[in-house]
């Protein structure tokens, strides 16, 4: 068994235990100045801001905004950007945001985007993969989920009545993976997790089901003109799962209720970068998450 400092080995964590731990996370940086106010000084004629709900834990605090269009043109196909699902996951919700600075106009004319840049702003703020009561927003994408955050924006999907081809949800694995995040859940659940090696490099996630291989190949050699790719380990894997090409693996995103599982999207697929390697900044991981979803979108092309 791991060794976390909360609960008793081998049991799963009862609601003292969550209380626990919650009570042990803190404000670290802020939603409202590093999203929120970049968001409403970003938005592209054409487009609007939709709020779709807010985290109960704070509503005013926690406002849920999508950029949508203005107006659906059925003749186009339809993309669904996602970022934040895992809220330390930094590159994803900035990565959003600067393909909707930099990029979203460009794709406008040809495509119905509609961005989330951050889904999880609790977990944004206190650098953490679960929300407040210890759940994972990116395991919750099901009826009458117990995250707030995955129930709304699957709410948002639904109202939208989208026809999607294309779901991109944008993701980092970090070193703290090991050093805490896969130790906690092994912990929450009174299991064993073994650590596994974090991968250096970008890497994608397709679906088990549907992996759409070429389309995978299209991204990765995008993102390959901006940072690495994260190259097989000993065994022929990627935490723990077979490459199927370069720098892709495959989940069965249905059945583990992850986010890029909750649509019927003919393209779906889920980056991940690798912010601690010694080849890259914050600045990288961000054009790499950018090259992603241009690199998507003109695949639908």
């Amino acid at each position: 068994m791991q060794n976390y400092p909360i609960g008793t080995p081998g049991e799963p964590w009862s609601e003292k235990e969550k209380s626990q731990w919650k009570s042990q996370q803190t404000v670290k940086r802020s939603y409202q100045e590093e999203v929120l106010d970049k968001l409403f000084n970003i938005i592209h004629e054409g487009f609007e801001l939709k709020q779709y709900g807010s985290l109960p834990y704070d509503s005013e605090r926690y406002p849920l905004y999508a950029v949508v269009p203005n107006n659906f043109d059925t003749k186009k196909p339809t993309a669904l950007v996602t970022g934040g699902v895992h809220g330390y996951e930094t590159s994803g919700v900035q990565g959003a945001l600067q393909f909707i600075d930099t990029k979203l106009s460009h794709y406008a004319e040809r495509i119905n985007i509609v961005i989330v840049p951050c889904v999880s702003p609790w977990g944004y703020e206190t650098i953490n993969r679960w929300n407040p009561m210890a759940v994972d927003p990116n395991r919750s994408f099901y009826s009458d989920s117990p995250a707030p955050e995955s129930a709304l924006l699957m709410q948002l999907v639904s109202d939208l009545a989208l026809s999607l081809m294309l779901h991109i949800d944008l993701h980092e694995t970090t070193d703290t993976d090991n050093t805490e995040f896969r130790p906690a859940l092994a912990a929450r659940d009174g299991v064993s997790h073994d650590n596994w090696n974090i991968p250096d490099g970008f890497y994608m996630v397709a679906n088990t089901s549907n992996p759409q291989i070429e389309f995978q190949k299209a991204v990765i050699n995008a993102v390959k003109k901006v940072t690495h790719v994260a190259p097989a380990d000993e065994n022929g894997k990627i935490i723990g799962a077979n490459v199927v090409s370069e720098g892709v693996i495959c989940y069965d995103k249905k059945a583990l209720y992850l986010c890029g599982g909750m649509t019927d999207a003919k393209y779906v697929t889920t980056t991940e970068v690798y912010p601690d390697s010694d080849n890259a900044t914050p600045e990288n991981c961000n054009d790499a998450q950018v090259a992603a979803i241009c690199a998507a979108l003109d695949y639908l092309k």
